[in-house]
């Protein structure tokens, strides 16, 4: 299926993203704030060889990098700036507000979630992208 990286400092939600997205066949890769998701995605330090995700989840209240942050990191970077991304936090509209205008930004899901529900949108996500690129 799909190469997911699930970036949250919660480890529980890293856990219950993890076993309902395996479950679908991804493979799921997790980072705990936006400095380690840039190494992961091999953006700092730079090394073009590590294979990038097909997904982003991203948290935004995190320490060290928060997930504004490391969008606009993504955005300006010709490596990820086409990895869609699924907003996922338990902050209200002011934060969907500055995503909104985002073009990596694929929807926005405010916690506590439904699991089935966000299955369903990553499944649409994942395929609008493949029907997109081909």
């Amino acid at each position: 299926m799909a190469a997911i990286l699930v970036v949250d400092d919660e480890p529980e939600i890293v856990t219950l993203l993890r076993f309902v997205l395996e479950q679908d066949g991804h493979a799921v890769a997790s980072a705990v704030h936006g400095m380690d998701a840039l190494e992961k995605l091999g953006i700092e330090p730079p090394d073009p060889a590590r294979a990038l995700p097909n997904l982003i989840v991203l948290d935004i209240m995190m320490p060290v990098m928060d997930g504004y942050q490391l969008n606009m990191r993504l955005q300006s970077h010709p490596r990820t700036k086409e990895i869609p991304i699924l907003v996922l936090t338990a902050k209200g509209q002011k934060m969907r507000d500055l995503f909104e205008m985002a073009p990596n930004v694929a929807a926005y899901v405010q916690k506590p979630f439904d699991p089935k529900m966000l299955r369903e949108l990553i499944s649409g996500i994942l395929t609008s992208r493949k029907d997109k690129n081909g």
